[in-house]
């Protein structure tokens, strides 16, 4: 979880796959409407997020009710957002840096739909999660090799390699 930029999905990948994990980009699962307006530089309202969240938390039901273990991004930016994800063994990997550093990276990128304008409004909705959440805060400022030994290491995961 984190702002757009974070590198939440580069970590996330890199942790599913030195573990054998599935992986899931939550941004593929948006409706091309949210693409659009985000593209357009307009903020998601929760009213356009809540149905995207519902298929993010279905994923994340199917791997629980299967037994298959995985690793999906979701900018997860507010409490009740996380409400819907929340279940037993789900634990948010909060990727968190600075807005220079994420502003730095959102600008180098190409190919995203997220434009750096956004960013200031996803950092004023993001709530930090709170010690009664399930959840770890990386920091940002590494490579995400880094950023995914100690998500593996924190969790006490064992490496597939």
């Amino acid at each position: 979880m984190g702002v757009s930029g974070s590198g939440k999905s580069t970590v996330a990948a890199t942790v599913a796959e030195r573990l054998g994990w599935d992986f899931a980009e939550g941004d593929a699962m948006h409706p091309q409407a949210n693409v659009d307006k985000m593209h357009a530089g307009t903020p998601l309202t929760d009213e356009d997020r809540w149905p995207w969240l519902e298929v993010v938390a279905g994923w994340v039901r199917e791997h629980l009710g299967s037994g298959t273990p995985g690793v999906v991004t979701c900018s997860a930016l507010k409490r009740s957002y996380r409400d819907v994800l929340r279940a037993p063994g789900v634990v948010f990997v909060h990727v968190a840096g600075s807005a220079d550093l994420i502003g730095g990276r959102m600008a180098q990128r190409t190919g995203h739909f997220m434009p750096t304008s956004l960013l200031a409004s996803q950092l004023a909705t993001l709530e930090v999660p709170g010690p009664d959440e399930a959840h770890i805060t990386v920091a940002a400022d590494r490579t995400p090799d880094e950023e995914a030994d100690e998500v593996v290491e924190r969790l006490g995961l064992t490496p597939v390699r």
